[in-house]
C-alpha cells in the first residue's frame, strides 16, 4: 500500500533519494498520516505540515551524529516514520503503544522528550554546551513553532546563545497558527517578515545582481547594502539584533531551497536561525481549512473530516463556558483569560460576546496569572481557564502575585486528573498536591457538571484565591445524585450514611465512589460516602465526627497521593485507632492511554474503589 514507506529501512535512505524520490516521499508519508489518524486521532494539522522540512532534516544532518529537539513534540510524527516506526502507527496514543510525543525509550533518535512548548531552544543550547564541554563535533538543531515563541522560556534561551554565541541551529516553523490563532507582538512581526513585498523584492534584485560579473567583486559592499536596507525596511530585525544569522523566510514545502538553507546553517560557526514558512494541515482539505480543529482530533471519517462523538454528552469545559457567558451578561467586572486555549477551554463563544472583556495571551502562563493578579487589585474579577498541566508554568506566579496578596482570582482548571491519550506531561494529576501546599487559597471540585456551574456562581462573591478544578469530558454516574446549589464554606457533603467504613471523594470520583457504595447496599452492607466539596479547607467539623464514629477511612482523589487530598487527611485524623487508605496515584508519571483504562489500571474505576472497601472488611 506504501511503496516507498514499506521499502524504507532507515535514515541513511533519505540521503541517497532524489528530489523527485523525496517528494514522493512526502506525497505518501501525508497519505499514511491522514489513514492511520482517522483511527486513532491525534496530532495531524501540525505533522502534515512539517513533512518536508523533516524530510530535509534527515537528507542534510546524521542524526547517529547530529541531536534534535522538537518543541512540544506533537508534530514528531514524520520523524518517528524516518526512525523506523511506521509500524507502530496503529498503536498511536494508545496504552502499551506508540507515544504521540518524543520518548527516549521508544528511539535513540528521541533524544530529548518534550510535551509543552517553548522548551526546546533552552534544551538544545544545554546539549550545544555539554558537546563543546567535551569537545565533540556535531549539529544541534531545535524545531520550534511561532506559536511557542509566546512562551518567555524560548525568548531567555535565544537571549542567552546570542549573547554567548552558542553554535546551534534554530529551526522556525512559522504557520502563523499554534493550537489557536497566534496573538501578540510576535505574531505581527512575523508577518511582515513574511509579507514585505519591498523587501522580498529588493532581496531578490541583490540576489539578482551578486551572481554578476560586476556584482562579485561587490559581493561584500552589497551584503552590507543589504543588511543595512533590511534595517530601515523591516520594523526591527529582531533574530540578527539578539546575536543569530537569520535566513528565511522561506518556502518550509520546497525540499530544494530548505535543504541548501540547511547545508548553508552547518557551515557557519556561530547561532543561526532558519524561518520557514509551512501551512499546516498541508495535503488534506479539511485539515487546512480548520487547522485548529485537527491539532488535536480524536477518530474521524476520511470523507467528510468529521468526529463522531459517541459519548454524546456534555462536558465539564462547556458547562464552564456557558456558564461564564451567563455571569458576564450579569457582572461587567468578570473578565475571561486564557493562555493559547480558547477552544479547549470552551472561551470560543465567550471571546466573540465580550471581546473587551476576552484576553488570550499567548502561550505565557506566567504573564496570565501575574496579569489576573493586576486586574484583581483595581476590582475586576479575572477567571483564568487553564489546564491543569500548564498551570503547573505558573507556579511561581499563582503563589507569590496572587497568593501573598490574597486576590480573588478564579482558578478554572481544566484536564484535573487523567487526560488520557497525551501521557505523562499532560495528564492533570499533580494540582491538588501542587496548590493545596499554598496559603490562601480555597480549592473546590465538583461532582457533576451541574455542580461545575453552581460553583463558578457561588465564586463571583468569593473574596480570595479560588481554584475550581474539574476533569476532561463529562459525567459516568450521576443517578440518584443530589446536586448541591448553595456552599457553606469549608463544609462537605454528606451523600450517603452508613455504619464502620467513610469513604471521602474528590470531584468526579465521587461517581465512581457511589456506584461502589450502591452495589454494596444491594448486598446489604451500608457505609457513608462524603462528597468533599472543598479539598481546601477541609472540613474538620466533620472529620472530627468521623474520628468518633467510624473504624476505616478511605480517600479517594484523581491525583496523586504525595501530597494529596488524603494526605491531610491522614494529618489530621492521626489515629492509631482508624485505619485510612488513600486511593489515588503512586509515586510515579502515569502513560499514555484511554481514560477508562488507566481508571482501571489504578483501581480508581468503581470496580476498583469497591474492592478495595471489601478488602478493608
Amino acid at each position: 500500500m506504501y511503496e516507498i514507506i514499506d521499502s524504507y529501512k532507515d535514515v541513511n535512505d533519505i540521503k541517497n533519494m532524489s528530489e523527485e524520490e523525496i517528494k514522493n516521499f512526502s506525497d505518501e508519508i501525508r497519505k499514511f498520516l491522514i489513514n492511520k489518524v482517522s483511527n486513532t486521532g491525534g496530532h495531524l494539522s501540525s505533522n502534515l505540515g512539517v513533512v518536508e522540512l523533516t524530510l530535509a532534516l534527515y537528507k542534510v544532518f546524521d542524526f547517529n551524529n547530529d541531536k534534535i529537539i522538537w518543541d512540544v513534540g506533537h508534530q514528531a510524527y514524520v520523524h518517528k516514520i524516518l526512525t523506523g516506526r511506521a509500524k507502530n502507527f496503529d498503536t498511536l496514543r494508545k496504552y502499551n503503544g506508540m507515544s504521540g510525543f518524543p520518548k527516549k525509550n521508544e528511539s535513540k533518535y528521541d533524544f530529548f522528550e518534550t510535551g509543552h512548548s517553548s522548551t526546546s531552544i533552552s534544551a538544545a543550547v544545554g546539549m550545544a554546551r555539554s558537546r563543546d564541554i567535551k569537545k565533540e563535533n556535531h549539529e544541534v538543531i531545535a524545531v520550534i513553532g511561532d506559536g511557542a515563541l509566546t512562551g518567555g522560556m524560548a525568548f531567555e534561551a535565544l537571549n542567552d546563545i546570542g549573547f554567548n554565541k552558542s553554535k546551534i541551529i534554530v529551526v522556525l516553523n512559522d504557520n502563523g497558527i499554534s493550537i489557536a490563532e497566534n496573538v501578540g507582538g510576535l505574531s505581527m512581526h512575523l508577518a511582515k517578515l513574511r509579507g514585505d513585498k519591498k523587501y522580498n523584492k529588493l532581496k531578490k534584485e541583490i540576489k539578482s545582481f551578486s551572481r554578476s560579473s560586476i556584482g562579485k567583486t561587490m559581493n561584500k559592499s552589497m551584503k552590507y547594502l543589504k543588511d543595512s536596507i533590511k534595517k530601515i525596511l523591516l520594523p526591527s530585525s529582531l533574530f540578527e539584533d539578539m546575536g543569530f544569522k537569520y535566513f528565511g523566510p522561506i518556502d518550509g514545502h520546497n525540499i530544494k531551497e530548505l535543504t541548501k538553507i540547511l547545508e548553508n546553517a552547518k557551515n557557519i560557526d556561530a547561532p543561526v536561525l532558519i524561518h520557514v514558512k509551512t501551512t499546516k494541515g498541508k495535503g488534506y482539505d479539511y485539515a487546512e481549512e480548520n487547522p485548529y480543529k485537527f491539532h488535536g482530533i480524536g477518530p474521524f471519517n476520511l470523507e467528510n473530516g468529521e468526529v463522531e462523538d459517541k459519548s454524546g454528552k456534555i462536558t465539564y469545559s462547556k458547562v464552564f463556558g456557558d456558564t461564564i457567558i451567563d455571569m458576564a451578561r450579569e457582572e461587567k467586572n468578570i473578565v475571561a483569560i486564557t493562555a493559547a486555549m480558547p477552544d479547549g477551554c470552551a472561551l470560543t463563544s465567550y471571546s466573540k460576546e465580550f471581546p473587551d472583556r476576552f484576553f488570550d495571551v499567548g502561550i505565557a502562563e506566567q504573564h496570565a496569572v501575574t496579569m489576573a493578579a493586576g486586574m484583581a487589585s483595581t476590582g475586576i474579577k479575572p477567571y483564568f481557564a487553564v489546564y491543569s498541566t500548564f498551570l503547573q508554568r505558573g507556579y511561581d506566579q499563582v503563589l507569590h502575585d496572587v497568593c501573598i496578596q490574597n486576590l480573588p482570582v478564579v482558578f478554572a482548571i481544566d484536564r484535573s486528573g487523567i487526560v488520557g491519550n497525551d501521557g505523562e506531561t499532560h495528564q492533570g494529576i499533580f494540582d491538588l498536591s501542587y496548590l493545596s501546599m499554598i496559603p490562601n487559597i480555597t480549592i473546590m471540585s465538583p461532582k457533576c457538571t451541574e455542580e461545575l456551574k453552581n460553583m463558578l456562581y457561588y465564586s463571583k462573591n468569593f473574596n480570595g484565591p479560588l481554584a475550581i478544578r474539574y476533569p476532561r469530558g463529562g459525567d459516568v454516574f450521576t443517578e440518584g445524585f443530589k446536586v448541591q446549589k448553595e456552599f457553606t464554606f469549608g463544609k462537605w457533603e454528606i451523600i450517603t450514611e452508613g455504619e464502620n467504613i467513610a469513604i471521602i471523594a474528590v470531584g468526579k470520583m465521587v461517581q465512581f465512589a457511589n456506584e461502589a457504595v450502591m452495589k454494596l447496599k444491594e448486598e446489604g452492607i451500608n457505609i457513608t460516602l462524603i462528597n468533599a466539596v472543598f479539598v481546601k479547607p477541609l472540613d474538620y467539623t466533620l472529620l472530627d465526627e468521623i474520628k468518633k464514629h467510624y473504624k476505616v477511612v478511605i480517600t479517594v482523589e484523581d491525583n496523586v497521593i504525595a501530597g494529596g487530598f488524603g494526605s491531610y487527611v491522614n494529618q489530621y485524623i492521626n489515629s492509631s485507632e482508624i485505619s485510612i487508605k488513600n486511593l489515588g496515584y503512586p509515586d510515579e508519571f502515569v502513560p499514555h492511554g484511554d481514560i477508562d483504562t488507566l481508571y482501571k489500571l489504578y483501581k480508581l474505576d468503581s470496580e476498583g474503589i469497591y474492592n478495595k472497601i471489601k478488602e478493608e472488611m
